[in-house]
């Protein structure tokens, strides 16, 4: 007779195996009837040996935690975006780029659809899930695992221990089919019908109730494997995935040109409309993951992955009046306020008209009936006018001369597409959006301050920049509207908070332009300290790596205005986080400054980004290209022949791993 023990983990181990045959394969073996018996046994056997619980068995998937704050956890691995095409011409272009780096013709590629749902990260340890975090801003998300255990075709633990630690990304999807279930029942119970799949999913993941979530058809399709992987290429990653319990759609494919490439994209933009759920679009990959490692990354997107995006769905509609935005860089951008047409799953008022040039060229006008789309599926755009429907008394449209806001009039300089509002520090929107983006998640992430509540501080006279945050109390918050005593402690209690918020986060946040997230932290690693950056030469500044004039000249024109001097030196008083810490700084050198590196090749004492984390670590700066500025090649295994040739002619010294490290030891 088997032990309690015993009797769990059979059980267990066969409920798995059904809910993977069920759910994954769409090939159950067993009729519901018997898998709701078997599951109830499990539960009464767990219920009376409660020394045997485990947070992955089949019973946890039934749902019923509440979560009241999903708490923000950083990706060990970003989560990068993915760069858009959507021409023959485009994908062209990339592939010249990545001939230009492998210096090689011979490359593979994967296609895969785009699915249309919230991205996920998945980690599994020891070949159990440990986590599931949404993609969040690519740096961090939030951890909602209790309610993707819920999700029946993601495996609680994996059918092979073959690779036991490692992530995996997928889109967590509602079908078409039970996303119109769900709706029939909202309609029959006198509530509004869900817009779209996409968002429901995307909702359905931050929902408290981990029960509500189990009542969901939701799915999640896999398609990226990320860590120390044993396998050569990303085909081969999706199809051990596939044997360690996940579930990859099997509409993928290697492609040896292009045009192959192409071929795909042309079946599927017309073949997707059967599918059970909805995808906007391929991805394209490039195969082999040594060549992935070699390709690298840009600022935001992966060199080696590329989105083809299907036709965007477009309505017409009337254009009832053009007005005009102002960001917090001070860019207008005009608005075409439409008559509201349903488009893609959503309502759509309002669309972009981006600037004077396109408004020109397409001859916009109030009172048009026009067309439009959304760009990337998201992002509503005004992209032609119907002629045949113009009124005849219609007037051309004369471009703002003015700022809408502060009346100053718009300037707009030479080989730039938008116009500007000059008034920097006088222009409503313009001081509020600086505030804005500086109390925002991805930078000084204040808790208890929305926008809603910077406008009310800002219109009361409290607060003119984001320096004044900091004096702040708790009584001259409470008088605003909706403003309770612990809701305003909140507010200024996350304020203090903020002082210890890193350097690099910091710097991204004082909104400096162009100076995005990863620039922040370049620039935070090289220079270590505000005060050091702000007294940097424009060539000290394009040394480092990825950044270019037109950075260099904007970190130029912050630091020289004494107004940006005086709010750093006020928030420095404050004691904000002006310099790297003494942990950040901890192992960082200037041994290799002035030194520029190509890695090329696999390594075997260090992966390839821990070796360009020490170079840069240690001053030195990283490049993906050969020139004459490069210093030394730190060559792998399985170089690129090109490469070496070229780094020969130019007399560039060729060092291994050892060598690198014998380099920094002395």
């Amino acid at each position: 007779m088997p032990t309690a023990k015993e009797q769990i983990e059979i059980l267990r181990k066969e409920l798995h195996e059904h809910n993977y045959n069920y759910y994954v394969l769409d090939a159950p073996t067993i009729s519901d009837f018997e898998f709701d018996s078997k599951l109830k046994e499990l539960e009464k056997l767990e219920a009376a040996h409660p020394e045997h619980f485990d947070s992955n068995s089949p019973t946890q998937r039934v749902g019923g935690q509440i979560t009241k704050n999903f708490e923000t956890i950083a990706h060990k691995n970003r989560m990068h975006s993915l760069d858009n095409s959507y021409s023959k011409q485009d994908l062209l272009d990339w592939e010249k780029r990545l001939h230009k780096i492998l210096g090689t013709p011979d490359i593979e590629y994967t296609c895969e659809l785009k699915y249309d749902g919230a991205s996920i990260n998945l980690t599994y340890e020891n070949g159990e899930l440990k986590s599931a975090v949404t993609r969040g801003d690519g740096f961090q998300g939030d951890d909602v695992t209790t309610n993707i255990k819920t999700i029946r075709s993601i495996p609680l633990k994996l059918k092979s221990n073959s690779i036991a630690d490692f992530e995996i990304r997928g889109e967590i999807i509602l079908p078409l089919d039970g996303f119109n279930r769900m709706n029939k029942e909202r309609i029959a119970e006198g509530e509004d019908p869900y817009r779209n799949p996409r968002n429901t999913a995307s909702g359905s993941l931050k929902l408290q109730d981990s029960a509500e979530v189990a009542r969901r058809p939701l799915d999640c399709l896999l398609y990226h494997m990320v860590g120390r992987l044993p396998y050569k290429t990303h085909y081969d990653a999706l199809e051990n995935a596939r044997m360690l319990g996940f579930k990859v759609p099997t509409a993928i494919e290697v492609c040896k040109t292009i045009d192959e490439v192409l071929a795909f994209i042309n079946h599927w933009d017309t073949s997707r409309h059967n599918l059970p759920y909805e995808t906007d679009g391929v991805v394209v990959k490039v195969n082999s993951l040594y060549q992935q490692e070699e390709l690298g990354y840009t600022a935001k997107s992966p060199r080696w992955a590329i989105a083809y995006k299907f036709k965007a769905e477009q309505e017409r509609t009337v254009l009832n009046e053009i007005t005009y935005q102002v960001g917090r860089t001070g860019a207008i951008t005009p608005v075409a306020n439409l008559e509201p047409i349903q488009l893609a799953g959503t309502i759509v008022k309002r669309a972009s008209l981006h600037n004077a040039d396109q408004i020109a060229k397409l001859d916009i006008r109030e009172g048009d009936t026009v067309f439009v789309e959304k760009g990337g599926e998201i992002i509503p755009k005004v992209v032609g006018v119907d002629l045949s429907k113009r009124a005849d008394d219609s007037q051309s449209t004369s471009y703002a001369t003015n700022c809408p806001k502060c009346h100053t009039e718009l300037v707009r300089k030479e080989g730039e597409a938008q116009h500007y509002c000059p008034n920097e520090y006088g222009c409503p929107p313009q001081i509020t959006g600086r505030i804005q983006h500086f109390i925002s998640r991805r930078a000084m992430d204040i808790d208890g301050l929305g926008a809603e509540t910077v406008e009310l501080l800002f219109q009361e006279g409290l607060i003119t920049n984001y320096a004044d945050l900091y004096d702040l109390t708790v009584e001259q918050v409470i008088p605003l509207e909706r403003m309770a005593e612990k809701s305003a402690q909140n507010l200024v209690a996350g304020i203090e908070a903020s002082k210890k918020i890193p350097f690099e986060k910091v710097l991204f946040a004082l909104g400096i332009r162009y100076v995005g997230e990863t620039v922040a932290k370049k620039l935070a690693r090289h220079f270590k300290s505000m005060n050091a950056l702000m007294q940097a030469s424009f060539e000290q500044l394009i040394m480092v790596d990825e950044i270019g004039d037109r950075i260099a000249e904007s970190v130029i024109d912050f630091s020289q205005n004494p107004i940006n001097s005086e709010l750093i030196d006020r928030l420095r008083n404050y004691g904000v986080q002006l310099e790297l810490s003494a942990e950040a700084l901890e192992g960082q050198t200037n041994k290799l400054e002035n030194r520029i590196f190509v890695v090329s090749g696999v390594f075997t004492k260090m992966s390839r980004n821990e070796l360009k984390k020490s170079i840069e670590d240690n001053g030195g700066k990283v490049s993906s290209s050969i020139s004459k500025k490069t210093s030394y090649i730190i060559a792998g295994e399985n170089m690129g022949p090109s490469k070496r040739v070229k780094a020969e002619e130019l007399g560039i010294p060729i060092i291994n791993e050892d060598n690198y490290l014998e380099m920094l030891e002395n």
